[in-house]
Protein backbone atom coordinates (compact mmCIF):
# COMPACT_ATOMS: atom_id res chain seq x y z
CA UNK A 1 0.00 0.00 0.00
CA UNK A 2 1.25 3.42 -0.90
CA UNK A 3 -0.84 6.52 -0.36
CA UNK A 4 0.04 8.91 -3.16
CA UNK A 5 0.31 12.67 -3.07
CA UNK A 6 -3.34 12.83 -4.14
CA UNK A 7 -4.45 10.92 -1.04
CA UNK A 8 -2.21 12.86 1.32
CA UNK A 9 -3.34 16.21 -0.08
CA UNK A 10 -7.00 15.16 0.09
CA UNK A 11 -6.64 14.30 3.77
CA UNK A 12 -4.80 17.56 4.52
CA UNK A 13 -7.32 19.68 2.62
CA UNK A 14 -10.27 18.08 4.38
CA UNK A 15 -8.76 18.54 7.82
CA UNK A 16 -8.35 22.19 6.82
CA UNK A 17 -12.00 22.35 5.81
CA UNK A 18 -13.07 20.57 9.01
CA UNK A 19 -11.12 23.05 11.13
CA UNK A 20 -12.81 25.93 9.37
CA UNK A 21 -15.99 24.60 11.02
CA UNK A 22 -18.12 27.15 9.30
CA UNK A 23 -21.27 27.14 7.25
CA UNK A 24 -19.51 29.72 5.11
CA UNK A 25 -17.79 28.16 2.08
CA UNK A 26 -14.01 28.21 2.07
CA UNK A 27 -12.41 29.25 -1.24
CA UNK A 28 -10.21 26.62 -2.83
CA UNK A 29 -7.42 29.16 -3.29
CA UNK A 30 -7.37 29.76 0.47
CA UNK A 31 -7.09 26.05 1.23
CA UNK A 32 -4.45 25.60 -1.48
CA UNK A 33 -2.42 28.48 -0.09
CA UNK A 34 -2.67 27.33 3.53
CA UNK A 35 -1.80 23.75 2.64
CA UNK A 36 0.82 24.67 0.02
CA UNK A 37 -0.95 22.66 -2.67
CA UNK A 38 -1.32 23.64 -6.30
CA UNK A 39 -4.85 25.07 -6.72
CA UNK A 40 -5.24 23.19 -10.02
CA UNK A 41 -4.32 19.88 -8.41
CA UNK A 42 -6.62 20.60 -5.48
CA UNK A 43 -9.47 21.30 -7.91
CA UNK A 44 -9.02 17.81 -9.38
CA UNK A 45 -9.06 16.29 -5.90
CA UNK A 46 -12.10 18.32 -4.81
CA UNK A 47 -13.97 17.29 -7.96
CA UNK A 48 -13.71 13.67 -6.82
CA UNK A 49 -14.55 14.49 -3.20
CA UNK A 50 -17.62 16.43 -4.34
CA UNK A 51 -18.70 13.59 -6.62
CA UNK A 52 -18.50 11.21 -3.65
CA UNK A 53 -20.68 13.49 -1.51
CA UNK A 54 -18.05 14.33 1.10
CA UNK A 55 -17.95 18.02 0.21
CA UNK A 56 -20.21 20.46 -1.57
CA UNK A 57 -19.52 23.70 -3.36
CA UNK A 58 -21.05 27.11 -3.80
CA UNK A 59 -20.26 29.03 -6.97
CA UNK A 60 -19.71 32.72 -7.44
CA UNK A 61 -18.55 35.50 -5.13
CA UNK A 62 -18.34 34.23 -1.59
CA UNK A 63 -18.28 30.71 -2.93
CA UNK A 64 -16.08 27.81 -2.03
CA UNK A 65 -16.33 24.41 -0.41
CA UNK A 66 -17.89 23.01 2.74
CA UNK A 67 -17.98 19.58 4.28
CA UNK A 68 -21.23 17.88 3.40
CA UNK A 69 -20.91 15.49 6.34
CA UNK A 70 -20.02 15.87 9.98
CA UNK A 71 -16.24 15.46 10.51
CA UNK A 72 -17.03 12.61 12.92
CA UNK A 73 -18.61 10.75 10.00
CA UNK A 74 -15.81 11.19 7.45
CA UNK A 75 -13.09 8.56 7.68
CA UNK A 76 -9.67 8.56 6.10
CA UNK A 77 -10.81 5.44 4.23
CA UNK A 78 -13.77 7.39 2.78
CA UNK A 79 -11.41 10.12 1.63
CA UNK A 80 -8.86 7.75 0.11
CA UNK A 81 -11.53 5.80 -1.73
CA UNK A 82 -13.16 8.99 -3.03
CA UNK A 83 -9.92 10.11 -4.68
CA UNK A 84 -9.11 6.67 -6.04
CA UNK A 85 -6.49 5.56 -3.54
CA UNK A 86 -6.30 1.85 -2.93
CA UNK A 87 -5.59 0.43 0.50
CA UNK A 88 -4.52 -3.02 -0.69
CA UNK A 89 -1.11 -4.11 0.59
CA UNK A 90 -0.41 -6.59 -2.17
CA UNK A 91 -2.12 -7.74 -5.36
CA UNK A 92 -3.55 -10.71 -3.44
CA UNK A 93 -5.41 -8.36 -1.06
CA UNK A 94 -6.85 -6.19 -3.79
CA UNK A 95 -10.21 -6.34 -5.49
CA UNK A 96 -9.23 -9.19 -7.79
CA UNK A 97 -9.31 -12.64 -6.28
CA UNK A 98 -5.90 -14.25 -5.76
CA UNK A 99 -5.53 -17.39 -7.84
CA UNK A 100 -3.10 -18.92 -5.32
CA UNK A 101 -5.08 -18.34 -2.14
CA UNK A 102 -5.94 -22.03 -1.73
CA UNK A 103 -2.27 -23.10 -1.74
CA UNK A 104 -0.37 -19.99 -0.61
CA UNK A 105 0.88 -20.28 2.95
CA UNK A 106 1.20 -16.49 3.43
CA UNK A 107 -2.09 -15.45 1.82
CA UNK A 108 -3.79 -15.20 5.20
CA UNK A 109 -0.91 -13.10 6.54
CA UNK A 110 -1.50 -10.48 3.85
CA UNK A 111 -5.27 -10.64 4.32
CA UNK A 112 -4.98 -10.06 8.06
CA UNK A 113 -2.46 -7.24 7.70
CA UNK A 114 -4.67 -5.59 5.08
CA UNK A 115 -7.71 -5.92 7.34
CA UNK A 116 -5.83 -4.13 10.14
CA UNK A 117 -4.84 -1.25 7.86
CA UNK A 118 -8.31 -0.86 6.36
CA UNK A 119 -9.84 -1.06 9.85
CA UNK A 120 -7.50 1.66 11.10
CA UNK A 121 -8.40 4.04 8.29
CA UNK A 122 -12.12 3.22 8.68
CA UNK A 123 -11.99 4.30 12.33
CA UNK A 124 -9.77 7.32 11.73
CA UNK A 125 -12.22 10.21 11.25
CA UNK A 126 -11.47 13.86 10.66
CA UNK A 127 -12.53 14.52 14.28
CA UNK A 128 -10.09 11.90 15.57
CA UNK A 129 -7.25 13.36 13.51
CA UNK A 130 -7.90 16.78 15.01
CA UNK A 131 -8.21 15.35 18.52
CA UNK A 132 -4.92 13.44 18.13
CA UNK A 133 -3.24 16.71 17.21
CA UNK A 134 -5.00 19.10 19.57
CA UNK A 135 -1.80 21.02 20.32
CA UNK A 136 -1.24 21.71 16.61
CA UNK A 137 -4.90 22.62 16.12
CA UNK A 138 -4.75 25.12 18.99
CA UNK A 139 -1.51 26.62 17.67
CA UNK A 140 -2.91 26.99 14.16
CA UNK A 141 -6.20 28.44 15.34
CA UNK A 142 -4.40 30.93 17.59
CA UNK A 143 -2.04 32.32 14.97
CA UNK A 144 -3.20 35.42 13.16
CA UNK A 145 -3.01 35.28 9.41
CA UNK A 146 -2.59 31.53 9.42
CA UNK A 147 -5.46 29.42 8.23
CA UNK A 148 -6.27 26.20 9.88
CA UNK A 149 -3.48 23.89 8.88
Amino acid sequence: MRVTTKGRYALRALTNLALAASDKPVPIKQIASEEEISPEFLEQIFFKLKKSGIISSVRGPGGGFTLEKDPADVSAKDIFEAVGEGLALTPCTGEEDCDRKEICIVHDVWQEASAHIVGYFEKLTLNKIMAMNQDKVEALMGEEGIGVN
